[in-house]
């Protein structure tokens, strides 16, 4: 019995190493959903976990390791880039060029730090770049100025042991950064926490009545190319009787028209049409269905793969079926139904017509739940394919003789986005369920940190325990509190931004998907998710050419 547990647990094999970081991955998972003081770890403990299996001298065979660290990580951010894709563009014209440079504020902070160390701690450069590297949990950045040091001809194990030395630090440092703001904003200022759904229906209904005499006589087209507003007329009602209008219906006095549009644009609606009724039509318990006896509303999931990728309005369906799409709803998001809209599987569109047409244009978008359960692994395996070859091209900066490279974390998080974004217009099906999505992150994320504390716990605890040790892991807790606090407090208390997206801005700023994880998990939010992949590809090159820039200026 005991050769035969030895062999399985102890001896390096194929099967060892699956069972090692099967057992890591559940136990850490497990405990991680423990809390004390009303904090739990998530799957941050599979990391602790790993250090302590490693510390006791539990290991196993060294290439099966490199290649469940490499591929978890792999897989982690490329789902993640995928779930973020359709909305990262948008966040970019929206608040990501802040929250970008308040990332770059971070990095630069923790820059400065660096640079300071040699004179304030006695640190050598090359130790102090590794501590940086660990105490931003950033490994591509590790790796870059390992390469850079063997090209000067200087040891670079100093920088490898300083980062696995304030790694850990770097994973708890962020997460108790964003739990000491979160209680010290509560108490001095007012604290914004936002959940999913507000801000994010981003469509309005109201009833309008039309007298403004300017509009008489004039087509729906025309007053929507005369006021450069975007809205969609649901139904019209004239002389008491129920219409859906197209483009080309001609608008007459005391017209009463069911309008969708966004909530910013409702009073200019007014001025243009000539009068609101005060009937609230954007509750959640309205029977649509009530309205009109004519005319029914129903929603109908994409699931046709030719129409994904497709502008809602070349399907033409006012003009085939006599319907209305009066808006989208896209992962819990409400969206304007405008004709340049591009259409991807799985979105629900709420559709306004007859009985018979309705069923007509079901049979055109689908509408079969269960083949959007069904896994679209294709594009998940080619598209990490083509993030790995993007994050190995070497990019050649002025002044710096080693090119410099995406890697294993930047390279698939791009193509992920590039992929979930595009992929419907190549017709390259990238759908996801959330569950699917979420299954594939946490796998491996799992994964990574099992592996990445394996590797870290044979020499944790010796260099912990040399004099050094201490000033290594004081180093590094600044370099990760530190700036977080500092432009943490300024992106929540100056610029007022929500407290998720300010979590998710710092965790990709410090390339800490952890932290994010525990945001995301804590907050029940997706906005810690598109910050961080909104800075993350920017902050991750910047550190990586940063750290080899330091280290060939300075050193």
């Amino acid at each position: 019995m005991n050769e035969w547990l030895h062999s399985v647990i102890i001896e390096h094999s194929a099967v060892q190493a699956v069972i090692v970081l099967s057992i890591l991955c559940a136990c850490g998972l497990t405990l991680g959903k423990v809390k004390v003081w009303g904090i739990s770890l998530g799957v941050t403990f599979v990391f602790f976990l790993g250090i302590l299996a490693g510390s006791l001298g539990l290991s196993i065979d060294p290439m099966m390791q490199r290649y469940a660290q490499d591929f978890g990580l792999v897989l982690f951010v490329y789902a993640l880039g995928v779930q973020v894709g359709p909305g990262f563009f948008n966040s970019l014209h929206n608040s990501g060029l802040s929250l970008n440079l308040l990332a770059l504020c971070v990095v630069l902070l923790s820059l400065v730090l660096t640079v300071l160390m040699p004179w304030t701690c006695g640190i050598n450069l090359a130790d102090a770049v590794g501590i940086m590297c660990g105490a931003t949990t950033n490994t591509p950045a590790l790796a870059a100025a390992q390469q850079t040091l063997s090209s000067l001809n200087v040891s670079a194990s100093g920088a490898a042991l300083g980062c696995a030395v304030t790694y850990p630090m770097g994973v708890v440092g962020v997460i108790l950064a964003l739990l000491f703001m979160r209680k010290l904003m509560a108490k001095t200022h007012h604290l914004i926490i936002k959940p999913d759904n507000e801000d994010a229906d981003t469509t309005f209904i109201a009833a309008y009545q039309v007298h403004n005499p300017g509009i008489f006589g004039k087509k729906v087209a025309d007053v929507a190319e005369i006021s450069h507003l975007k809205f969609v007329i649901s139904r019209m009602w004239r002389n008491g009787k129920v219409s859906i209008p197209s483009s080309q219906t001609v608008l007459e006095e005391g017209d009463r028209l069911l309008v969708i549009t966004n909530e910013e644009d409702s009073n200019a609606m007014t001025i243009l049409f000539g009068e609101q009724e005060n009937t609230d039509w954007n509750k959640d318990d309205i029977d649509w269905n009530a309205i009109d006896s004519n005319l029914s509303s129903q929603a109908i999931l994409i699931t046709k793969s030719n129409i994904n990728g497709r502008r809602l309005g070349s399907l033409h369906l006012r003009r085939h079926y006599g319907v209305n799409i009066s808006r989208i709803n896209r992962n819990g998001v409400q969206l304007l139904a405008t004709p340049d809209l591009r259409l991807l599987l799985g979105d629900r569109l709420i559709v306004v017509g007859e009985d018979e047409s309705i069923k007509n244009v079901e049979k055109v978008l689908g509408n079969a739940v269960a083949d959007l359960n069904e896994p679209k692994l294709i594009s998940v395996f080619v598209g990490m394919t083509l993030g790995l070859l993007l994050g190995s091209i070497p990019i050649v900066l002025p002044g710096i003789s080693t090119p410099v490279k995406l890697g294993l974390a930047g390279g698939p998080i791009i193509a992920g986005i590039l992929m979930g974004t595009f992929g419907p217009r190549i017709h390259m099906n990238s759908y996801t369920t959330q569950s699917a999505n979420l299954m594939l992150r946490a796998i491996g994320l799992a994964l990574y940190l099992a592996c990445l504390g394996l590797d870290s716990g044979p020499d944790f605890l010796s260099t912990v325990m040399r004099p050094e040790g201490a000033t290594w892991l004081a180093a590094g807790f600044v370099l990760t509190v530190v700036p977080v606090l500092i432009v943490g407090i300024i992106a929540l208390r100056v610029m007022n931004l929500d407290y998720g997206t300010v979590c998710g801005m710092l965790s990709g700023a410090m390339a800490n998907p952890m932290a994010m994880n525990y945001s995301s998990d804590t907050l029940s939010s997706d906005r810690p998710s598109l910050a961080y992949a909104t800075v993350y590809p920017l902050s991750m090159f910047v550190r990586v050419i940063l750290a080899q820039v330091l280290l060939l200026v300075f050193l």
